[in-house]
This record gives structure tokens, sequence and C-alpha cells, in this order.
């Protein structure tokens, strides 16, 4: 792939307006009321600056949610922002897991910084194979569950990846869509996680997020940033989807996406040329379909992720979001009513 352009695709992209929306992972269209009435609360707090307290409560609330300390905590305006500061850790060399998000090669690349590619295989699953990471790596970068293979990766694959000298970043985005939430790294303190509200509580216009960390490493990693780097809007977010109250409801609502995702994966399983790679944990599929048919479904008023700007995919993939049956019934009929055309 050429510089970076492909690199920058996202999901937002083909879903225009008008067409039915399988192509972006975020969970319904708003943040459930009790969300809302906080953000609205905290207008009236907008006519100041961000205050030291109430990014401390931010921060509070996320490290009490994950068993750390507040300094091991940076709120960010999304993970996007974490993977644009990756080059102030100034990395000789990046280990990059793909297919995977596209935004850390960018940030990476446009700064100069060497990338080595880890392609995992769809054979076994996209399973990771430590081994293939190069030892001279000082930054590896994986996500976990993957973006948009849906793999899960085992947390103990993962943590032995790290070792002195290099930064293990895991981008867990969609963690919080995974029920128990069993192969995180959050409680793992000299691993980098960064994770993102934008999926679970439909929040992509507000860009909320955090990192965990050593507090040495997270001072690196934001060194430069602007004064109030984020806005008040931003830690009521953050530190009310930290609560208690809110992780539950997250995880219910994990149980209830589990289900509906195996149903999906099921009726898709069932249509002749088409591929589910599995097993998939996330909020989303990954499919191998015939070339032509994200085409014929975009003219049928339905949108799906185009996988070829994911490194190791190609133009017969396709990422397709996971929702209700419901909501799943006029995807099915046109993928049922197309496929046979292009077979």
């Amino acid at each position: 792939m050429d510089g970076t352009g492909g690199l920058r695709h996202h999901g937002d992209v083909d879903a225009e307006p008008g067409l039915l929306d399988f192509a972006v992972n975020v969970r319904g269209s708003g943040p459930p009321g009790w969300l809302r009435a906080r953000l609205v609360g905290a207008l009236d707090r907008i006519g100041t600056y961000p205050s030291a307290a109430d990014d401390r409560a931010a921060r509070r609330a996320v490290a009490d949610r994950h068993g750390r300390a507040a300094d091991e905590v940076v709120v960010l305006n999304g993970s996007a922002e974490g993977f644009a500061l990756l080059p102030n850790l100034r990395p000789r060399l990046a280990a990059l897991v793909h297919p995977s998000f596209t935004e850390p090669e960018v940030a990476l690349r446009d700064a100069g910084v060497p990338v080595h590619h880890v392609l995992l295989d769809p054979a076994d699953g996209y399973a990771l194979h430590p081994e293939r990471v190069p030892e001279e790596a000082d930054l590896v970068v994986v996500g976990n569950p993957t973006n948009p293979t849906s793999t899960l990766h085992p947390a103990r694959t993962l943590a032995s990846l790290a070792r002195p000298g290099r930064v293990l970043l895991v981008d867990e985005a969609f963690m919080d869509a995974v029920p128990g939430e069993p192969e995180t790294l959050t409680g793992e303190p000299g691993v980098l996680v960064f994770r993102s509200l934008t999926k679970t509580w439909a929040l992509p216009g507000l860009r909320a997020g955090y990192a965990l960390g050593p507090p040495g490493l997270l001072a690196r990693l934001t060194h430069g940033r602007p004064q109030w780097p984020v806005g008040t809007l931003v830690l009521e977010a953050v530190a009310a989807c930290s609560e208690p109250h809110a992780v539950a409801e997250a995880q219910r609502d994990a149980a209830v996406v589990a289900t509906h995702r195996r149903q999906l994966e099921r009726a898709l399983g069932e249509i002749p040329g088409i591929t589910v790679h599995g097993p998939a944990a996330g909020p989303f599929l990954l499919l191998t379909v015939p070339v032509g048919l994200r085409a014929a479904l975009r003219a049928a008023g339905i949108a799906v992720r185009r996988g070829d700007t994911f490194p190791g995919l190609g133009p017969d993939h396709v990422r397709v979001a996971v929702r209700a049956p419901a909501e799943c019934a006029p995807l099915l009929a046109a993928v049922r009513a197309h496929q046979e055309v292009l077979l």
C-alpha cells in the first residue's frame, strides 16, 4: 500500500447518510439517557476552563475501575489521540500486528518511524505468535479484541511480548464489549493500554478515552500536549462511564451483543459463498465474500466496512457490525439476494 492514504480510511466514510449502517461499530445512535443527563449537567461548567479537579476526578474514576493508581491514568480525546502521540516515544522499530486498526501506523510512518508488519493468518483464526515479533522491536502494537478480525488474544500470550526496553501497547477499544473482559491487560502495570468510550456509549462525536500505564511512560507519551488537552465534557464522560453502575451496564450489554453476534455469525455462515472468520469476540465480524458484494450491498442501501485498507486483507474482505436480529434482517436478505449473482 503506497503512502498512508488507504490507511486513513475508516468505517464512517463507508456509512454515508441514508445508508443502513453496518460499517461503523458504534452501538446505538446516541448515549443512554443517564449519560446524556450527566453531560447536559456538565454544560454549566463549560464557561470556565477544564479544572485540575475535574481531571483528577476522571482519572480517579478510571483508576478505581481498573484497580490502578490515578497517576497511571491519562484522559485522551479518544484512543486516536493516543495513537497520534506514539512518535513521542521515539521508537527505533515499531512492530504492528495486522490486520488491525491502522491509525498507529499512520502516525508512526508520518513521523518517519520504521514499521514492521506482523501479519496473522486466517488459517488459525488470526492467532498471535509472539515468536514472529522481531526481538529488536522496541514498540509493539496489537489490538485486543482486534479490529477488524474480532480476534481475542489470550492475555498471557500478549504479556509475553513485554520486556525491558520495549513498550507493549494493547488497544482495548472494544474490550468492554467482551463479557467479563477475561483477557484484559489493564491490570498489568508495565503495559500501555488504550481504552475508548466511543463504541459502547455511542460518543464518537465527543472523542473520549484514556490510557493506562506507568507514570513515566505516560509522561513521555503526552509530552508537548497543549494546556487543557481535553474538555470538561470529555472528563465528565470518562468519570461517568467508569463508575460501577456504568461498568455493570456495559457488561450486561456485552452479553446481549455476544448473543446477537452468534446469531448473525450463524445466519451469515449458512449463505453459500460467505466465510465468517472466527472465533469472534468483538461487536463485529470479518467476512470473506465474493468480490463485488460490497458494491451490490451499497447499491441496495446498505453500508459495510471495506476490508482492503487493512494490511493483510483484500477486496474480498468486509467487516460488518453486529446489530440486533431485527436490524440484521435487511442485511441478510440483501446478501442472499446478491450472492447468487456474484458467485
